[in-house]
């Protein structure tokens, strides 16, 4: 576990922002923000997508330092675990967790749900209401529990470390995210992003240029100033999907992250539930 008192130490200079899918694809693919702090800059080195997750658990393995923040749950609610009877351990629970097919994760999920109230079919973890994140169980709009089955055994298979959750290799360290935490607070409810071109509007243009513009003149909570390019600020704004610009927004969560005590993660953290960085 880390020290609760002092920030991190020998923080890797490469810092990362990842929006993932599940199903990747040429059409649809991974994709990867680099870029380095400086004082309170972070300067955006580039973007890199990846269409399979083989190819993007290739690049997870190479051995050069980094920290990341990677835009997927890392773990599951306490009272879902405890009501399936499931480990209570976190790498216990993501080992029996991936040992499942999508469709049993499904079924099993469904099941529980249908057993609870109108109004409170899903669990929740503790970081899911000052994250304003969707419930990791959740299998549709977002499927964010098929996002978790197939990216955290990459992380596991590369040997990264997750603070506070698994140690593996101290350089290359993997923290959750949600973008959607920094956006709300720059532009509130407004949407900023669509998968289907039809509803690529200008208004979601004009919504995700303000998310740039606030990130380059560091209005958020972060105190971070992003530098871009022109031919990035350009490319960010033309992404009607939003991926590219969710892989910035993770990318300043975790230049944020890499000042902080702890990652910025709470000292009461529920060590099987995780957290998602600066909620």
């Amino acid at each position: 576990m880390l020290s609760s008192s002092s920030a991190p130490a020998a923080v890797p200079a490469l810092l990362l922002g990842v929006d993932f899918t599940s199903a990747p694809s040429r059409r649809k693919p991974i994709w990867m923000a680099r870029g380095e702090r400086h004082a309170w800059v972070l300067r955006l080195e580039g973007l890199q997508s990846f269409e399979t997750l083989e190819a993007f658990g290739d690049w997870l393995k190479q051995p050069q330092p980094w920290l990341g923040v990677f835009d997927l749950p890392f773990s599951l609610p306490r009272e879902l675990v405890e009501t399936l009877g499931w480990p209570l351990q976190w790498r216990p629970l993501i080992e029996h967790y991936a040992s499942l097919s999508r469709a049993e994760i499904r079924e099993l999920f469904a099941a529980f749900c249908a057993a609870r109230p109108a109004g409170s079919k899903f669990a929740h973890r503790v970081c899911d209401g000052p994250a304003g994140s969707s419930p990791s169980m959740k299998w549709v709009n977002p499927p964010v529990a098929y996002m978790l089955h197939a990216g955290l055994p990459l992380l596991l298979a590369a040997g990264a470390s997750l603070p506070g959750l698994h140690e593996g290799d101290p350089a290359r360290l993997a923290l959750e995210g949600y973008p959607g935490l920094t956006a709300r607070e720059l532009i509130g409810r407004r949407s900023y992003k669509s998968d289907t071109k039809a509803m690529q509007t200008p208004e979601r243009l004009i919504a995700r240029k303000d998310v740039i513009e606030a990130l380059e003149q560091g209005r958020s909570r972060l105190g971070l100033r992003l530098k871009l390019s022109h031919a990035q600020r350009d490319e960010l704004a033309a992404d009607g999907s939003g991926d590219k610009l969710d892989a910035v927004l993770c990318l300043m969560q975790a230049a944020w992250a890499s000042q902080q005590a702890r990652y910025g993660m709470p000292e009461d953290m529920d060590a099987l539930e995780g957290w998602i960085t600066s909620a």
